[in-house]
């Protein structure tokens, strides 16, 4: 055994946000930190909720197939107790219809799935296993408010309590009041506050800016909640009709969520955007390539008012170019992504597997861990970037991105892919496994696959 296995825990870790992000990677520091401190701005609700704090919670979500198996190794058994808490099982082929720009992807002998329910309790089913974990405590309704440290070292973090809310739990603007600023010393301070982060402004008013990456199709969400319809069997539990750029940019996926409901999600890129409300979310729901969805809702009694979403650039920050020493960021304040693409909660927990795998290394929180895992998220995050950030750019409203010749290259190609992918289901499955991460992009390039793609 690895004499660092067997080290101490030592030092105060401090996890800015207590989202789903924030408690993964408090959860993979147990046993190499003494003291693990989740400052989490929301109160947590007692039973699963939607929170203020979460902004993108009320639209669907997924775990991909790469994402479940790095959450079962975190938290072995969590795949069951989610299923007990609900969520549904889907196959990405036979249980998922699934509309590419090509047209409707050929079923094949699935060996991938994914695991659906609503954000909350996806959040509560994993929170109430990191809070039997004795080292790791929470600081709810505070917000970290600034850096301790200097520009070559991250010390810890500064916190106010943000006051008692006098309206429900899903209200979190409404405070009464604000505490004293205090200080919580700490060898690693971890950024999980997502895609509205203070850390990058802070960083640079220390003169220490964080090198960036941006990319903004400019895509806003509309979704809605329904009551699935007594006794219907549709033949498969999901749809996802995706995007065609650059004529065809609305999308809309269907997913079974429990409480024996559905939960559907509509989205444009810029210029197609969902217009607010019942009325606009129905004229969308008009608009999408196909009729399937909407077929699917007819009937089908809503369990909610629509909700909007506004989700903002893709960005992808390098930290392992240069960061303070004791700070790592992880999830959305790392990384961004389209959220049509499903990616941002599995890059996460790959985020909470480098950090166990970091401070295992090197025995606890100290600056050597927090050096490799920047670079290691680095790593493990590109895949997903590269992926998101080269579709957006189809559309011609997208700003920034990549570009050039090899990029015009790779479109051609994955066009093609799409196009067997209808008809070859060795191509679809190939496809599937890199959109689920659990193969990088070269499985299109096997040579079983190209033979395939040019046979189409």
């Amino acid at each position: 055994m690895n004499s660092s296995e067997t080290a101490p825990a030592r030092g105060t870790a401090v996890v800015i946000g207590g989202g789903l992000a924030g408690v993964v990677a408090a959860w993979a520091l147990r046993g190499r930190a003494e003291r693990i401190v989740v400052v989490e701005r929301d109160r947590y609700p007692d039973a699963p909720a939607f929170r203020a704090g979460v902004p993108q919670g009320r639209h669907a979500h997924l775990v991909l197939e790469a994402g479940h198996r790095a959450l079962e190794e975190l938290m072995p058994g969590i795949k069951q107790e989610l299923t007990d808490a609900g969520a549904h099982r889907v196959s990405t082929s036979g249980d998922l219809r699934w509309l590419s720009s090509a047209g409707w992807m050929a079923d094949y002998p699935a060996r991938l799935a994914f695991l659906s329910c609503t954000r909350p309790v996806l959040d509560k089913v994993v929170l109430d296993r990191v809070r039997t974990e004795p080292s790791i405590e929470f600081l709810e309704g505070t917000d970290v408010v600034g850096l301790l440290g200097s520009a070559q070292r991250v010390t810890g973090v500064k916190v106010r309590e943000r006051g008692r809310e006098r309206g429900d739990v899903q209200d979190r603007g409404d405070v009464q009041g604000r505490g004293e600023v205090r200080e919580i010393p700490a060898e690693l301070v971890i950024d999980a506050a997502g895609r509205s982060t203070s850390v990058p402004k802070w960083l640079g008013e220390l003169g220490r800016p964080v090198p960036e990456e941006r990319v903004d199709a400019g895509v806003a969400y509309a979704s809605r909640l329904f009551h699935r319809p007594p006794g219907v069997d549709l033949g498969h539990q999901a749809v996802y009709l995706q995007t065609k750029a650059p004529d065809k940019p609305r999308m809309g996926v269907l997913l079974p969520v429990e409480g024996d409901r559905w939960i559907v999600s509509l989205a444009g890129m810029r210029g197609a955007e969902p217009a607010p409300g019942t009325e606009g979310f129905t004229e969308h729901l008009s608009r999408l390539r196909d009729p399937a969805l909407a077929e699917m809702l007819r009937g089908a009694e809503p369990a909610g008012e629509v909700r909007g979403f506004l989700p903002g650039p893709g960005v992808r920050r390098h930290y392992e170019r240069g960061a303070p020493d004791g700070l790592v960021a992880v999830g959305d304040a790392a990384s961004t992504f389209n959220p049509v693409y499903g990616q941002g909660i599995t890059v996460s927990l790959f985020c909470a597997q480098v950090l166990r795998r970091t401070a295992a290394r090197h025995g606890g929180v100290g600056p050597a861990t927090a050096r490799d895992a920047r670079r290691e998220i680095a790593a493990v995050s590109k895949t997903a970037w590269m992926m998101s950030s080269a579709e957006d750019v189809r559309f011609a409203a997208t700003t920034g991105g990549p570009s050039g010749a090899l990029i015009r290259l790779q479109h051609r190609y994955l066009d093609k892919v799409l196009r067997g992918a209808t008809h070859n289901p060795e191509i679809t499955a190939a496809f599937h496994e890199v959109l689920s991460l659990v193969a990088p992009p070269t499985r299109l390039f096997h040579p079983a696959v190209v033979a395939a793609v040019l046979r189409g």
